[in-house]
C-alpha cells in the first residue's frame, strides 16, 4: 500500500486544507493524519480518507483553542468536513491512477528496452553456443534470483536435448540431469514456461538435481522447441510471476535467434560435407594423395591458431572464426584444379612408364645377343634411375653411354635409347618433364577458374586468392603469377607451408614418407633460401606438437569458434 503522504503532494494539499479551514470557520484547522499516526486529543472530528475501500488516513478538524464547537453547527461542520474529505479522496484516486499508469508505462518501457537489447545481443552471432551464452548473460543481467542456469539445445526435432552453456555450480547440483526428468518433458510438451518453487512437492520431480526451485522456459522457433532455458535456486519460493514474464520476453527473442543459428549451422554442416566430399573426390584420383586436402585444411587452421596465439613475430595478428573457416575451405579446395590434369601426369610414379622400360630392356637384350655380352646390369641401373627422386653424375654418365648404343636391324639402325627417353631419364629431380610440370603448375589457376562462379559469402572474400597463391614463393619463383613478398597473403603462406609439410611426411609415388624432423629441416632450408616465410616455419617448428594436436581436434568435427576460444595445447 502506498503511504498517504506520497498520494497527497504538498503543492495540491496545502491550498485545499487552507480553504477547508476557512470553510469550517474562524480559528478552525484542517489537517491530514496518516492512519498509522496517533490522533491528537484536540481533534474534534475525523473524516476517513479511503482508496479502493482501504482507509489510508483521516481529515482532522480541530476547533479554535481546542474548545468544543456549538452543537447547533455540528451538521454544517460534518457536511463541510465530508466535502473536504471527498475532495482529498479525488486527489488520492487521481494520484493513485497516475502512479498505476506510470508503473505500467515503466514496465512496458523496460520490456521494450529489454526486447531491443536482447534482439541486438542474441542475434549478434549465428553460432548456437554464442546465442545461448548471450541469453544466459541477459538472465544474469536482469538480476533474476537464480544461482545457476543452463541452456539445453537440440539440433533436430527427434534429437535429445543436450547442455550447451551454463553458469553457476551446475556440476555440483547436477543441473544437466534435469533433461531426464518428467517435469522437463512435460514443459517441453506444453510449450509454456513454468515456475516450480517447491520441487519436493511436485509429482513430476524425482530429485534429478540438487536444487529446490526452478524456472523452466521453452525456446521456440517456427513452432518447434529448439532449446530449454533452466534457472535454478537452492531454496524454495524463489521465483515470482514478474520473473517468468521477464524470462518470457527473453525467450521469445532467444528462440528465434537460436532457431536461426541452428538452421545456419545445419547449412554449414551441409556445405562442409560437400566440401569434404569434393576434396575426397579430388584426392581419390591418386591413392598416394588420399586425405591430403583434409590434412592441409586442418593443419592450416591449426598453424593459423598458433599465429593467433603468438606474442612474438606475429603479435597483433588475429584470426576470427570466420577467418579460420575461410582458411579451412581454402585448404580443402586448394587442389580442386587438379580435376583438369591428365591422369597419367597426375599419378606419374616414374620417369618412364613400365611399358617403355620393358621395350628399352628388350632392345638391350637384343643388342647383347648380337654382341655376345650381357646388358642386364645396365638395364637394372636404368630401372633404378627411372624410379629415383634425383639422379647422380654416374646415372647421367650411364644414360649418355647407352644413348650412344645403336641396334642395327634389317630396317636400319635404331638407338637403344630414343632422345626423348634419355631426356626423361636425365630429369634432375622428380619424374615430370618440363611440359608435364607446366601442366601440373596450371592447377592453382584452374582452381580459380573452377571456383570463381561460386557465390562465396563476404567473409570468404579472400578464398580464391588464398587458393591461387598457395604455390607462390616469396622470391618470385612460384606460380602461377610469380608473386613476391607481401603480395602473397599470410593465409596463402600458411597453406603453402603445411602443403609442403604434408607432402613430405606422406608417401608419394616417387618417394617414401619422411619424418617430422626431416620435413621441418627441409622447410627450414626452403625458408633460408627465401622461398617461404621463415617466421612461419620457425613458429611451426616451435609448436609442431600443438599444431598437430589442434589438427586432430578438427578431424573429430571440433567447432572452429570453440577451437579459437579453447586454450592452446600446453606441451611444456
Amino acid at each position: 500500500m502506498v503511504p498517504l503522504r506520497r498520494l497527497l503532494k504538498k503543492r495540491a494539499l496545502a491550498p485545499l486544507l487552507e480553504r477547508a479551514s476557512r470553510m469550517l470557520g474562524p480559528g478552525w484547522a484542517a489537517t491530514v493524519i496518516d492512519a498509522a499516526d496517533p490522533i491528537p486529543a484536540s481533534v474534534h472530528r475525523l473524516e476517513p480518507l479511503r482508496q479502493d475501500g482501504l482507509i489510508l488516513g483521516y481529515l482532522a478538524c480541530t476547533p479554535p483553542g481546542g474548545a468544543p464547537p456549538d452543537p447547533a453547527g455540528e451538521a454544517a461542520l460534518a457536511e463541510t468536513a465530508r466535502f473536504a474529505a471527498d475532495c482529498l479522496e479525488t486527489i488520492i484516486d487521481g494520484e493513485a491512477l497516475r502512479r498505476t499508469l506510470a508503473a505500467e508505462t515503466l514496465v512496458k518501457y523496460r520490456e521494450v528496452s529489454l526486447l531491443h537489447r536482447a534482439t541486438t545481443g542474441l542475434n549478434a552471432s549465428l553460432r548456437p553456443r554464442e546465442a545461448a551464452l548471450a541469453l544466459l548473460d541477459e538472465c544474469r543481467r536482469g538480476e533474476l534470483p537464480a544461482d545457476s542456469g543452463m541452456v539445453f539445445l537440440r539440433e533436430a526435432a527427434d534429437a535429445p536435448f543436450a547442455p550447451a552453456v551454463s553458469f553457476g555450480q551446475t556440476s555440483a547440483c547436477r543441473l544437466d540431469n534435469i533433461a531426464a526428468s518428467t517435469l522437463f518433458t512435460a514443459i517441453v510438451a506444453s510449450r509454456k514456461g513454468e515456475i516450480i518453487n517447491d520441487l519436493a512437492a511436485d509429482k513430476r520431480w524425482a530429485g534429478e538435481a540438487d536444487v529446490a526451485s526452478l524456472l523452466v522456459y521453452p525456446l521456440l522457433s517456427s513452432g518447434k522447441c529448439v532449446g530449454m532455458l533452466v534457472l535454478a535456486g537452492p531454496v524454495p519460493m524463489l521465483f515470482e510471476a514478474s520473473h517468468l514474464q521477464h524470462v518470457g520476453t527473453l525467450a521469445a527473442v532467444a528462440g528465434i535467434a537460436l532457431g536461426n543459428a541452428l538452421h545456419f549451422k545445419s547449412i554449414q554442416t551441409l556445405i562442409n560435407s560437400l566440401m569434404q566430399a569434393l576434396a575426397t573426390a579430388i584426392d581419390a584420383r591418386d591413392p598416394f594423395t588420399s586425405g591430403h586436402s583434409q590434412r592441409v585444411a586442418r593443419l592450416g587452421v591449426a598453424l593459423a591458431r598458433a599465429v593467433h596465439e603468438d606474442e612474438g613475430a606475429f603479435a597483433g595478428v588475429t584470426f576470427t572464426p570466420s577467418d579460420l573457416e575461410e582458411l579451412l575451405y581454402a585448404g580443402l579446395l586448394h587442389d580442386v584444379g587438379k580435376i583438369g590434369i591428365r591422369e597419367e601426369v597426375l599419378t606419374k610414379a616414374t620417369r618412364l612408364s613400365d611399358g617403355t622400360m620393358a621395350v628399352i630392356g628388350q632392345r638391350l637384350a637384343l643388342l647383347g645377343q648380337l654382341q655376345g655380352r650381357d646388358y642386364g646390369p645396365e638395364a637394372e641401373h636404368l630401372a633404378r634411375i627411372n624410379a629415383a627422386d634425383a639422379v647422380s653424375s654416374d646415372d647421367l654418365a650411364l644414360v649418355a653411354r647407352i644413348s650412344q648404343l645403336r641396334l642395327d636391324t634389317a630396317h636400319g639402325s635404331l638407338p637403344v635409347l630414343e632422345p626423348d627417353e634419355a631426356a626423361c631419364l636425365c630429369i634432375a629431380r622428380g619424374n615430370l618433364t618440363p611440359e608435364e610440370r607446366k601442366e601440373i603448375e596450371r592447377h592453382p589457376e584452374e582452381s580459380r577458374r573452377i571456383l570463381q562462379h561460386i557465390p562465396f559469402p563476404e567473409n570468404m572474400a579472400r578464398l580464391l586468392a588464398i587458393i591461387s597463391q598457395h604455390h607462390e614463393r616469396l622470391d618470385g619463383s612460384g606460380y602461377p603469377d610469380a608473386l613476391r613478398g607481401e603480395a602473397i597473403l599470410l593465409q596463402s603462406r600458411i597453406i603453402a607451408i603445411v602443403d609442403i609439410y604434408d607432402a613430405i611426411t606422406m608417401a608419394r609415388h616417387y618417394k617414401p614418407a619422411l619424418s617430422r624432423q626431416r620435413a621441418l629441416s627441409i622447410l627450414g632450408d626452403e625458408a633460408a633460401r627465401g622461398r617461404i616465410d621463415g617466421e612461419l616455419v620457425a613458429l611451426l617448428a616451435a609448436n609442431i606438437e600443438a599444431v598437430e594436436r589442434d589438427s586432430a581436434r578438427l578431424e573429430t568435427g571440433f567447432d572452429l569458434g570453440e577451437l579459437l576460444l579453447a586454450p592452446f595445447p600446453d606441451l611444456s
